[in-house]
């Protein structure tokens, strides 16, 4: 009984574990658009180190002061994620100035509108560890191969005890 049990605790984690990768790795299966782990603690306690932050793209002119904000100053570069304190609008431009909440003062530039990825819509602490982790050589083997490698033989165990015990009974 007890046995049962551990299987199925082990059972839920490993798929929790695959659950929470596959929406860093897939973020739309999580509702958003975007996923980025966060590698400061500029935002913390909101959004600690190591958590994986899920980005809706959302219009500039839809964002508004307090929202946390996904945007990366050239394009392709590394992202930041901060709350809004201001937002200045024109008629042809939306700009904020940003901080991040453990921060003391306010980020040096404001963010324009083509460097906004999009608005956070949730995170989930510290699971950015284990996804730089599970991208490691020796991750890949702790979170796939080795449970997978203890499911098969324990279903072979499981076999095999059910041979011997029909074998045992037709004697």
């Amino acid at each position: 009984m007890i046995r049962r049990a551990v299987k199925a605790v082990a059972a839920l984690a490993l798929l929790i574990v695959v659950a929470v990768l596959l929406a860093n790795a897939f973020p739309w299966f999580a509702g958003a658009d975007y996923s980025y782990t966060v590698q400061s603690g500029s935002m913390e306690p909101a959004i600690p180190t190591g958590s994986v932050v899920f980005v809706e793209d959302v219009p500039a002119n839809d964002i508004e002061e307090g929202d946390v904000i996904t945007f990366a100053e050239s394009g392709n570069g590394p992202t930041t994620t901060h709350r809004v304190i201001e937002k200045f609008e024109t008629d042809d431009t939306v700009r904020f100035r940003t901080k991040g909440d453990a921060n003391e003062d306010p980020d040096p530039e404001p963010v324009y509108r083509g460097a906004v990825v999009g608005v956070v819509v949730f995170s989930v602490p510290f699971v950015g560890y284990l996804s730089a982790f599970a991208s490691t050589k020796l991750g890949w083997i702790v979170l796939v191969v080795l449970p997978v490698t203890l499911w098969i033989g324990s279903e072979m165990w499981e076999l095999w005890k059910a041979g011997t015990r029909s074998a045992e009974e037709t004697k």
